[in-house]
This record gives structure tokens, C-alpha cells and sequence, in this order.
């Protein structure tokens, strides 16, 4: 589910609990927390709904000046119409863990050992050092040139870099992505 950094905010400060989207199925599901680019959401609940259920409330709980300002975008996409109730749950644990850039030998090791077994666990082949590499050589660069020059689908690319932001190892920017302090020191410890 992504989010405008303004509507992030919003959420943030508790003015907006309510989000609303069309999907084919469900991308969260109640219960569950979101990683976003300011924290971590809480996922208090995911319903059905329909557009005569919305309230003016609901909408401005939402975000929205008026229900009808809610209807117009939501009518701008297919899929089933969904409530999600939401909170912050406080700050992205990443956004930690990306800035320890003094890794110890053990820090090191671990890592590499990671990174080994999500290379020899990919159907496509070893991955991550050639994603750091690029990221580290082209960092800003629109993921589906990077993908491209990699000779990797999009999608598979960009879940790729996912996987190295769970460790702390890259942070996404407006455009395409960079290494963090912490994937910094760790491409200088394994000399890529």
C-alpha cells in the first residue's frame, strides 16, 4: 500500500486513521504493520466497503475535505473497495539499524553469511553484490534502469533491494535508491 509522504505525516500526527483503496486483494491485512519511509504503521482493520457505506466523516478522517473528493480518486481505479483502519506504531526499525555503519568482524561475517544464502536461494542466480555494486556505482537511478542493466524484471529487482533494506544495507531516495552507512562499510570490509 504506499502512501504520500503528506498522508504519512498526517497518519503520523493522528489526523488521518482511515485510508481507503481499491485492490484486487488485499496488500495488508489486520493485525499487521507496514514499513513506510516514516515509520511503521499499524494495521487495525481491513473491510470490504462499498461507496454508498462512506461517511462524510469517514472521509475526512481519511484526509479528504469532502466524501465527494474521496469518491473521484477512488473512482479512478478497479478493483474491490477496501477500509483500512490505520495508526503509527512508531519509528521504521531500519532507519536504525541502516545508520551502524561500525560493524564488527562478527557483524561482517553474519552479513556475508546472509548474503550468500539469499544468493544461493535465488532461482535467478547470485544477486546481492552485483545490487550493491550498482546501487553503490549509480546511486538515485530509476530502478528499472538499474534492473535493466542488471538483466532483471523490474519487480524482481526492486524486491531484491527490499531484501538488502531488511538488513540495513540500502535506503530508498525520491528516485531510485543508495547505499546506507551501514551498506557502505560493509561493501569497503568485502572489497566489491
Amino acid at each position: 500500500m504506499l502512501l504520500t509522504r503528506s498522508v504519512l505525516e498526517r497518519i503520523a500526527s493522528g489526523e488521518v486513521t482511515l485510508v481507503f483503496r481499491r485492490w484486487l486483494r488485499p496488500t495488508v491485512r489486520a493485525g499487521g504493520t507496514l514499513k513506510t519511509r516514516l515509520g511503521v504503521l499499524g494495521i487495525d482493520a481491513v473491510d470490504r466497503a462499498t461507496e454508498a457505506s462512506i461517511s462524510d466523516e469517514e472521509a475526512l478522517r481519511a484526509g479528504y475535505a469532502s466524501r465527494s473528493a474521496l469518491l473521484a480518486e477512488l473512482r479512478q481505479r478497479e478493483g474491490d473497495l477496501y477500509r483500512i483502519a490505520v495508526h503509527y506504531a512508531g519509528d521504521d526499525p531500519r532507519i536504525q539499524l541502516r545508520e551502524q555503519a561500525d560493524l564488527s568482524t562478527a557483524d561482517v561475517s553474519e552479513l556475508e553469511s546472509r548474503l550468500a544464502r539469499f544468493d544461493a536461494s535465488s532461482s535467478s542466480g547470485a544477486w546481492t553484490r552485483a545490487t550493491l555494486r550498482s546501487i553503490a556505482s549509480r546511486p538515485g537511478v530509476l530502478a528499472a534502469k538499474l534492473a535493466k542493466d542488471l538483466g532483471q524484471p523490474t519487480v524482481t529487482f526492486k524486491r531484491n533491494v527490499r531484501t538488502l533494506k531488511e538488513l540495513g544495507l540500502t535506503e530508498s531516495l525520491e528516485v531510485g535508491y543508495r547505499l546506507s552507512p551501514r551498506g557502505r562499510r560493509l561493501f569497503e570490509q568485502l572489497g566489491m
